[in-house]
């Protein structure tokens, strides 16, 4: 926010303090109050920059540390930027090796023969002797990986430019647009101003680029494309250029078509598979891809993509352009632009983002407009890796350059991918989790499998890691293969989306089914413990470090989550009596995972077994502070939590550091936690601002993002709590649309590091209680109406 318009908020402060309602466009109506204290409606928005963008004067050299992502969902692409030959690196989210047909077999992780007796030995063990190494119980109940698979590049595209200079001078820029979506590169060369654009289009699904000059006739290029892969045949045709393949690991078909235009000059075909552009004004093209992936068990394949791809280039080559362009601009702006973000920042700093980066914490201001592009940086990469139609955002969200990437760039469930979505509800971008809920739903049916093979149980099931192609069971990695808790986590998400949006409709026909199959699993596999006749997951594994037990606190608190939110459903929609009174009686004999151990920690593990110099970057034992909201600040466990984040200290890789802003933006210590985000800045972001491990995970990214809005707004206790973690180093700034649970959307100013207006826009008609500085006794209740906009000054 600008400093004459804070100026101007803080000599309006008014020291009565109400609730308002208004409704239509100044129409107002105070709630418990006279007629008089009526007060019309304003301007709410926060001041939003047009520059949010990230900007370099050279090209990338780096794929991993510099190049610019752009996306639609399933399509993704890398920028270079580079003068002489262009570089797109693609992405198409299905296309994975592995699965079924693949080299060597694919049993979706389920033991490939019985193993009578297996889990029942480990739980014996447990109980007797309460500790077991990790590589016993993997050598039990583990067993090697095959034909798990990974993600795959899709190939390059290259764009040879004749005439382009040898090296960039002070005219070149490369920039990526946030609001807008686009990637730049601008360059004078000989007189002539050179700009080519690039974006990826959701509505019609393709890769969009365009070169052009203020000069006419001075765009000479050649598209040419290339791939790792040796399964693939390339060729050209009159505008055309195809690409098809087929994995030879597991059969899988794929293509890319990219069809160009221009305007002046003329076009060529190579027999090479390239065309050429000669003397043109602009040159623009289209590109599209697809694989016969299907989300469908199991077989996961559906139509040869060719009839689909073919149509899909076409059509938006007919389009045009200008038509494209603009449309690609609508749709990512109606969910980017929801939210505007003002730490006092002021004008951007006339430095590159790498600058800005490298010369972090050396001036508020500038640190600040970096902190801000930084949070909306993550909601643009949320939107562009996670679209309806396609896969959800995996662990490098859609951009891989790799045949072989870290980890398979897959999907880890403990915490990974939900971590991807942390930001999505309350950061207004519901829509980009219908690919998360479709991708839990199609884990249900090989989870099943997986429950009634290894447990003989109802319900279903999944481990710790898993792909496209329903691999539900375990591996061997001993410290990382056994999580059947992660099923219960990822319901989580679909049960938030309900919180904050109030669909019953959602709620039954979606969530609900997927929370009662992961309930009936653990109503079925949860033991007595022999110690104090509780409930207790066993064996339990706490995340990736120590010893096997019974009833690690991590295990113990996604249960007790998972109950809490089936229970809370089951009785919103009426479903069965009996199922809800089972569901009751096993929280009530349900170990919290909650115990306060020797030096005031919170316990990571049933026994007072953590270590004070334990430093491992998970802090599975607080899941209870976030994303689970058993834990409330102030109270024992709260305090306890926080010596066990003390003594883990502020290291760790970088999802790490982003859970930790979360953490001690729930324990309220909002210096603490813009610390932390300072600490993932230095040390843990790379210069093109994606978070790092290393290697590279998007997840630090997103979490970073839901940090900074915990720090803002909180409502996990369905409350919806203003500024409870504001840091002293963010004294005067503004949000606009937040969301909170409870079917709300909350704009938020403050000057001098207090809240001086609050409006609520209310989506639900229901009760709603706001904790505000601002209000007398610092919270109220009031009956909130749908459509309707209510104000606390």
């Amino acid at each position: 926010m600008r400093p004459q318009f804070m100026e101007s908020i803080r000599r309006g402060i008014t020291r009565r303090t109400t609730i308002q309602s208004a409704v239509g466009a100044g129409a107002a109506l105070a709630l418990g109050a006279p007629a008089s204290n009526a007060l019309a409606a304003t301007d709410d928005t926060a001041q939003s920059s047009d520059d949010l963008r990230l900007w370099y004067r050279a090209p990338a050299a780096d794929w991993e540390r510099e190049a610019l992502p752009i996306g639609g969902g399933a399509l993704c692409a890398m920028v270079f930027g580079a003068l002489a030959s262009e570089r797109l690196q693609l992405n198409e989210k299905t296309l994975w090796t592995g699965g079924p047909g693949a080299d060597g077999g694919y049993d979706f992780g389920n033991w490939r023969a019985p193993r009578p007796g297996a889990l029942t030995t480990v739980r014996t063990d447990l109980d007797d002797r309460r500790r077991l190494d990790p590589e016993a119980v993997a050598t039990a109940l583990g067993q090697p990986r095959r034909g798990y698979g990974a993600h795959q590049t899709l190939g390059d595209l290259h764009i040879d430019v004749v005439g382009a200079p040898d090296a960039p001078d002070a005219s070149y820029r490369r920039a990526l647009d946030l609001r807008e979506a686009v990637a730049s590169v601008a360059y004078t060369h000989q007189g002539a101003r050179h700009t080519r654009e690039f974006f990826a289009s959701h509505p019609d699904g393709v890769l969009v680029g365009r070169l052009g000059a203020d000069r006419p006739g001075a765009v000479t290029c050649t598209l040419r494309t290339t791939s790792p892969r040796a399964d693939i045949t390339a060729g050209a045709d009159g505008d055309r250029i195809t690409v098809r393949g087929e994995l030879a690991d597991n059969g899988l078909k794929f293509e890319t078509q990219i069809r160009v235009a221009h305007r002046g000059g003329t076009l060529a075909a190579g027999a090479d598979g390239s065309l050429t552009v000669t003397g043109a004004d602009h040159v623009w093209f289209v590109l599209a891809a697809a694989t016969d992936y299907a989300d469908t068990y199991p077989r996961y394949r559906g139509d040869d993509p060719h009839p689909a791809v073919t149509r899909t280039v076409d059509a938006a080559l007919a389009r045009g352009h200008e038509a494209l362009r603009a449309r690609h601009v609508r749709d990512h702006r109606a969910l980017f632009d929801r939210v505007a973000l003002d730490l006092g920042q002021g004008p951007p700093p006339d430095v590159p983002t790498d600058q800005l980066l490298k010369d972090y914490g050396q001036a508020p201001a500038a640190d600040r407009a970096l902190e801000a592009l930084f949070f909306q940086y993550g909601r643009y990469l949320l939107i562009a890796s996670s679209r309806a139609g396609s896969l959800p955002a995996n662990l490098q969200g859609g951009w891989n350059h790799s045949t072989a990437p870290p980890w398979s760039a897959d999907y880890h469930v403990n915490i990974n991918l939900q971590m991807n979505y942390w930001p999505a509800e309350a950061a207004n971008l519901a829509e980009t989790t219908a690919p998360y809920d479709r991708f839990v739903e199609a884990l249900r049916e090989p989870g099943r499998r997986t429950a009634r093979e290894m447990f003989d149980a109802p319900g279903w099931v999944v481990h710790n890691e898993t792909n496209p192609y329903g691999f539900t069971g375990v591996h061997d990695w001993a410290t990382a293969f056994w999580f059947p808790e992660a099923a219960a986590w990822l319901t989580g998400q679909l049960y938030e989306h309900y919180r904050f949006s109030g669909s019953t409709d959602y709620l039954r026909h979606t969530a609900y089914p997927v929370l009662k199959e992961a309930a009936a699993f653990w109503l079925d596999q949860l033991r007595t413990d022999p110690r104090d006749g509780t409930l207790v997951v066993t064996p339990s594994y706490s995340p990736e470090h120590g010893d096997f037990t019974a009833g690690a606190a991590m295990s113990q608190q996604i249960v007790h989550d998972l109950f809490t939110n089936t229970l809370e459903a089951a009785r919103v929609l009426g479903d069965e009596p009996a199922f809800r009174t089972r569901l009751e009686g096993a929280l009530e004999r349900l170990d919290p995972g909650l115990r306060v151990g020797s030096w005031g920690q919170l316990q990571e593990w049933k026994d007072d077994l953590d270590d004070q110099g334990d430093d491992h970057r998970h802090v599975s034992h607080l899941y209870a502070l976030h994303p689970g909201r058993q834990i409330r600040p102030g109270s024992r466990w709260a305090k306890a939590a926080e010596v066990s984040l003390k003594a883990r200290g502020d290291g760790g890789t970088g999802w790490s550091k982003a859970w930790k802003i979360n953490f001690w933006a729930r324990l309220r210590d909002g210096d603490h936690a813009r610390k932390m985000l300072g600490e993932q800045l230095k040390s843990s972001t790379l210069p093109n601002l994606w978070d790092t491990h290393p290697p590279f995970q998007i997840d630090g990214n997103f979490g970073a993002t839901s940090g900074i809005v915990e720090m803002l707004l909180q409502s996990q206790h369905d409350v919806i709590d203003v500024l409870p973690a504001l840091p002293a180093s963010w004294p005067d700034g503004s949000v606009r649309g937040l969301r909170a649970r409870g079917g709300a959307t909350v704009d938020i100013t403050w000057a001098d590091g207090r809240a001086t207006r609050v409006v609520v826009h209310a989506s639900r008609t229901r009760e709603l209680t706001v904790r505000c500085s601002l209000l007398a006794g610092g919270e109220r209740t009031f009956k909130a109406v749908a459509g309707r906009r209510y104000v606390v000054r």
